[in-house]
């Protein structure tokens, strides 16, 4: 059995907060910022056809290794966990700003190599946003984390903000690599803070991680998001190759399934998802994940080229979708901790949310500045009422002990969903794309996206790339509908479950009750 001791006394909440919110901002600061800079990126290295790979491979390592991260928590105790992750991002985000550098290889190979240091940026973020999460759970009774998480989403939205504005100076004044070098010093701070600072129980186990279980789950969802990459671009959707990856995929989860059954530690225990609670935000989350990453990437493309911004100024287009969710988390998080309520909110995000994505379909190049600010604010609140919610549900439906699990398997699935959906959207884009006239506009497949060549071309020829690119990112909104508008259908089965007002057992012990949200004693501390 897990044992608990006391590592120290009662850490300082507001200090060490401080610290978990500079760790936060690491991933998403970065994932802004590399947005920004990804027509740059591009355009030195070529290869706009696997363009998403360099956010794929950063979703894909959050992804495969956040239940790995969240479980190594609940197993051995939450700081060295949490620290390590922060290590290894750090150590990514400078072999990213290496890349085809001439210190590990020419410009030929930068791509490639960008793409494989992404995924190595990648595993150390699945521990920084499971840790950050996780470590509040521990800190903060259910009751009081809608504010704490409300605040949390809020520099979530500060990042977003502050990433696009500062990869724009940095690509167009800097060079794209400092968009990752950037993160040093950033999380040197996060690290002085929360060594000093954070002092949390540490764990004794008899148990070891279930390493065969994570290996096989990230085989199985590995060859999920090759599908959705490769599938009808390089390959065929009836090729060997498609089709090998659908049945390893298979083979890999139904195994992932009998390993989780049957070990002492799992590491996504198959035991939460018979809460009904629990098992409806996952697919919220998988939704939220795959709608919201596709609008996020292609917004600043839409902005540099059919809207002829700048890198800076494309950042700056990006504030009314902060502001939405900036302005919405705030509120909302306030709203949770004094009335304990919660239910509503992620149906009225849903359909929020599923509006300004359908908004979003309307962009051509006539659209104005002003006419997509406003559809982003729309955007931006209907994700400001769910990022945080979804999290705290999934939170107090589980027992203390299993807190790490939960906050791992929550964000697991939006991370999961984002995988998919930069697959899927980016298969679409290019798809749609070769049909047009810009197809062939950037020095055909493979080719970089040259913006001043674009410029260059005669006022009748530009006219008709930009309409063919306008079109192929309007598509994608499209289909990021179809998604979203299951958001609100399956929140409208969530249960309001009081919210704990601590870290404990509810008073009420009904049989019905203790079977819905499966509470129980918090592990000793």
């Amino acid at each position: 059995m897990t044992q608990a001791t006391q590592a120290g006394a009662r850490p300082n909440v507001r200090v060490v907060l401080f610290g978990l919110m500079i760790a936060m901002m690491l991933a998403m600061l970065d994932n802004m910022i590399v947005s920004t800079a990804l027509p740059r990126i591009v355009g030195e290295f070529g290869g706009l056809d696997h363009f998403t790979w360099v956010v794929t491979a950063y979703v894909l390592g959050t992804t495969v290794s956040t239940p790995i991260w969240g479980k190594l928590g609940d197993l051995y105790g939450r700081k060295s966990v949490f620290l390590t992750s922060v290590g290894i991002f750090l150590l990514g985000s400078a072999l990213c700003g290496m890349a085809g550098s001439g210190m590990l290889g020419g410009p030929q190979d930068g791509m490639v190599q960008l793409i494989a240091f992404r995924a190595v940026q990648g595993l150390g973020a699945g521990g920084l946003m499971v840790g950050v999460m996780a470590i509040i759970g521990d800190l903060v009774p259910p009751r009081e984390r809608g504010r704490y998480q409300g605040m949390i989403a809020g520099i979530m939205a500060i990042a977003m903000v502050a990433g696009p504005l500062v990869g724009g100076f940095i690509t167009d004044h800097l060079s794209w690599r400092w968009a990752f070098y950037v993160n040093l010093p950033l999380g040197g701070v996060a690290l002085l803070v929360l060594i000093t600072t954070m002092h949390l129980p540490k764990y004794r186990t008899e148990h070891r991680i279930d390493w065969l279980g994570a290996g096989l789950l990230s085989v199985g969802i590995t060859a999920i998001v090759l599908i959705t990459t490769w599938g009808g671009n390089e390959y065929d959707w009836t090729s060997p190759q498609i089709l090998g990856l659908a049945v390893l995929s298979v083979l890999a989860l139904v195994a992932f399934g009998l390993v989780e059954r049957r070990v002492p530690e799992p590491i996504l225990p198959l035991g939460l998802f018979a809460n009904r609670n629990f098992a409806l935000i996952s697919l919220i989350g998988f939704l939220l994940g795959f709608a919201m990453f596709g609008a996020m990437n292609f917004l600043p493309l839409y902005q540099q080229t059919v809207q002829g911004a700048s890198a800076t100024n494309s950042g700056l287009l990006l504030l009314p979708l902060m502001f939405g969710m900036l302005v919405v988390s705030l509120v909302i998080g306030r709203a949770i901790t004094k009335t304990g309520r919660y239910r509503a909110y992620p149906i009225i995000g849903g359909v929020v949310m599923a509006t300004g994505m359908g908004l979003l379909t309307l962009l051509d190049t006539d659209t104005s500045k002003l006419q997509s600010s406003l559809y982003m604010i729309v955007l931006g609140a209907g994700m400001g009422f769910l990022m945080q919610t979804s999290m705290l549900i999934a939170q107090n439906s589980v027992e203390q002990k299993d807190l790490g699990a939960a906050s791992g398997a929550a964000t697991f699935f939006r991370s999961i969903g984002g995988s998919f959906g930069i697959s899927l959207f980016g298969a679409i884009f290019a798809s749609r794309l070769a049909d047009s006239a810009a197809g062939g506009a950037f020095g055909g497949e493979g080719g970089g996206m040259d913006l001043a060549k674009l410029k260059a071309l005669p006022a009748q020829a530009r006219e008709l790339v930009l309409g063919g690119l306008a079109d192929a990112i309007s598509h994608v909104f499209l289909w990021a509908v179809l998604f979203t508008i299951a958001i609100p259908v399956l929140a409208w089965f969530i249960k309001e479950i009081p919210l704990r007002t601590a870290n404990e057992a509810p008073t009420q012990a009904t049989p019905e009750e203790e079977a819905e949200i499966a509470l129980g004693k918090a592990p000793v501390a």
